[in-house]
């Protein structure tokens, strides 16, 4: 699959989750088949020397806090990416388990990160790595997401001669009111809910809460009638309450 990603040109997107996965990494790497662009999920189960192979071979990461604990794939490399040299992107694996917000993905992700550094202040180690800031983790949530998937020269930030991808969030609420911080405010306070306004390549997609032409009605009877679909050939008992 390596080889053939190398041949047509294309980035190679690969989960890392499993036990002592290093071996076959550093073997694609004596192969000469890992490329800059490549992008690395979960980056669970391999060591440092395979750390560093994905960094000198110009490879992007990607940290799934959340379905990485739901799920029990392992502790969140967050720290491990940092320690070697990455600004991760962040992802949410898939959408079953698990919200797909980037709200709360950023806030699991930052808690988690604070919790496991400030652990290991309170047990007296010494030079232990800086907190993340909240407005690291929207950089983590928007640019660095856009570099991962090899579009941050389109999209991920506001800049002239990028495509106008643009979210306007309240903040008026009395939730968030008043706004002292507003990166705090975005990571911590914020959820779905206060996305008013979206722009995607200057096209107006969601005004004043509302998504713009989107029969929201169809779309939910057709995700009914698909979820009836699937629960009826797997013969199994749905029951709302769990």
């Amino acid at each position: 699959m390596f080889t053939l990603a190398r041949e047509v040109g294309v980035p190679v997107v690969q989960h890392l989750v499993g036990e002592d996965l290093s071996p076959k990494l550093l073997e694609l790497g004596k192969a000469g088949l890992l490329r800059p662009g490549d992008e690395y999920i979960h980056c669970l189960g391999i060591n440092d020397a395979a750390w560093r192979l994905i960094k000198d071979t110009g490879g992007n990461v990607s940290i799934c806090a959340p379905i990485d604990m739901a799920m029990g794939h392992g502790l969140p490399a967050i720290q491990e990416a940092l320690d070697h040299g990455f600004r991760p992107s962040l992802s949410s694996d898939h959408g079953v388990a698990l919200a797909q917000d980037f709200f709360g993905i950023m806030r699991q992700t930052y808690t988690l990160q604070r919790l496991l550094v400030l652990q290991r202040a309170r047990k007296g180690e010494q030079n232990v790595p800086p907190l993340l800031s909240c407005r690291d983790l929207l950089e983590f949530g928007t640019l660095a997401g856009a570099r991962c998937a090899n579009l941050d020269g389109k999209v991920g930030s506001l800049t002239p001669g990028k495509e106008a991808d643009i979210v306007m969030l309240c903040a008026d609420r009395l939730d968030v009111w008043p706004l002292n911080n507003a990166p705090m405010a975005v990571v911590n306070m914020m959820n779905p809910g206060h996305v008013d306004t979206v722009f995607i390549a200057g096209k107006v997609k969601k005004w004043r809460g509302n998504l713009v032409g989107v029969d929201v009605p169809r779309v939910l009877r057709l995700a009914a009638e698909a979820r009836d679909v699937v629960v009826r050939r797997a013969g199994y008992p749905a029951n709302l309450l769990g």
